[in-house]
């Protein structure tokens, strides 16, 4: 077997559970997922398997997008609902709409978040949530990244009430931690607040509508319809930049082949080798020669 599922990833199991699972139900041992999602957040979990391991990366790298739920009026040492209340200032009078929505706004572009604690984030060999469990704080690394859309969703005229809680959506860059993003709108509207609800509707060009369930995923296999799960390698690159090549050329490139850069090759990018609709490489420009590509990687070789 040689595809991507989708699977619609459900509360309760980590990425690790999801794949074992999968091993399991598939009868196949290569099966990796493409970026981890909390064990309590539901949602688009594309799962490589076999060759399509190798782009598991791209994926991974492709941008997210989340709904989410905001609480306003306490913090958690997890920065969501399952962590245990460190700071808790009931807000004291309605917040209308056209405030938050400047919050968002302040908050789309490039920003800079510090990863929580209780995150897989390595700190000298050490992920940060070994750390919180001992009750150790380490200095946390920032990293950029960026927020492409920050929404509200519903309609309501004002926040009402000592917790209140209102939801939004977010189009967003990998290592983006929606958690922390909660955190930093309740601080920028003058409160503590986590997230109190995260489920991802859309992964690189994955979406919800896109994704099977466990159960459906059993149903396939025991009518042995397995394959059918599958979308096809090429699915999980369709954000790069593509370029046909000919026979000729595509010999060379399977056997991984330095080549003259062609006149229209797209600068800082990494680009798609298809031959007759098959992706058979991903080439980038080489660092030192200049006019020349090199790959990246060789998916075919056959």
């Amino acid at each position: 077997m040689n595809g991507i599922l989708p699977l619609w990833k459900p509360r309760g199991m980590t990425s690790h559970d999801c794949v074992f699972k999968l091993r399991k139900l598939l009868r196949t041992k290569k099966v990796g997922h493409t970026g981890t999602l909390d064990p309590e957040v539901s949602g688009v979990l594309p799962i490589c398997i076999g060759r399509a391991t190798k782009i598991a990366e791209y994926i991974t790298s492709a941008g997210k997008t989340y709904e989410g739920e905001v609480t306003l009026g306490s913090s958690t040492t997890t920065e969501d609902a399952w962590g245990e209340v460190v700071e808790t200032k009931p807000v004291e009078k309605p917040i209308d709409r056209a405030r938050v929505q400047q919050v968002l706004h302040n908050l789309t572009g490039e920003i800079t978040q510090t990863p929580p604690m209780y995150s897989a984030v390595k700190v000298n060999g050490k992920r940060l949530y070994e750390y919180a469990r001992k009750g150790i704080e380490v200095e946390r690394p920032s990293r950029k990244v960026h927020i492409h859309e920050l929404e509200l969703l519903n309609e309501w005229a004002e926040l009402d009430g000592k917790y209140p809680q209102f939801s939004f959506k977010v189009s967003c860059s990998k290592g983006t931690y929606v958690r922390t993003l909660a955190v930093e709108i309740g601080e920028q509207l003058g409160y503590p607040a986590h997230m109190s609800a995260l489920t991802r509707t859309k992964s690189a060009s994955f979406t919800q509508a896109d994704c099977f369930t466990f159960e459906q995923v059993d149903e396939y296999v025991q009518s042995e319809r397995a394959a059918d799960l599958l979308w096809p390698l090429e699915s999980g690159l369709s954000h790069l930049p593509k370029m046909a090549i000919s026979d000729t050329l595509a010999e060379k490139v399977k056997n991984g082949a330095r080549l003259q850069e062609p006149e229209d090759w797209p600068e800082d990018s990494e680009v798609v080798m298809e031959h007759n609709g098959r992706a058979i490489a991903i080439y980038q420009s080489h660092p030192d020669k200049p006019e020349v590509i090199k790959p990246v990687k060789v998916l075919f070789n056959d």
